[in-house]
């Protein structure tokens, strides 16, 4: 069994493994560079598991920024029935694409 963790970033967790490419929430890091999440809830090393009470001490993954997207779009439709009101709004979160370079 090979390595993986599981980070949180965005409020949200994802499960990843070196050479993975993920999409997140938008992080402030240009295109090319490297960042260092440390909100590691669990990592495993294959053959042991660590587990965080919220997360791991000294654990952190690294990743390269492969630039920003935009995500599918999300469609809000509000009507109040017999009252002609109806409401339309849509959303594309921007994300960040990312490939996993290492697990520590």
């Amino acid at each position: 069994m090979e390595a993986y963790a599981v980070l949180e970033t965005g409020g949200k967790q994802v499960l990843v493994k070196v050479g993975d490419k993920i999409e997140i929430e938008k992080l402030s890091v240009e295109a090319g560079q490297d960042a260092v999440l440390d909100t590691v809830c669990a990592v495993s090393d294959g053959t042991t598991l660590k587990v965080g009470a919220p997360y791991v001490e000294g654990a952190k993954v690294t990743i390269t920024v492969d630039g920003i997207v935009k995500g599918k779009k999300v469609i809000n439709f509000k009507a109040k029935r017999r009252k002609g009101s109806r409401r339309l709004v849509g959303h594309r979160q921007q994300l960040t694409v990312a490939t996993v370079k290492a697990i520590a």
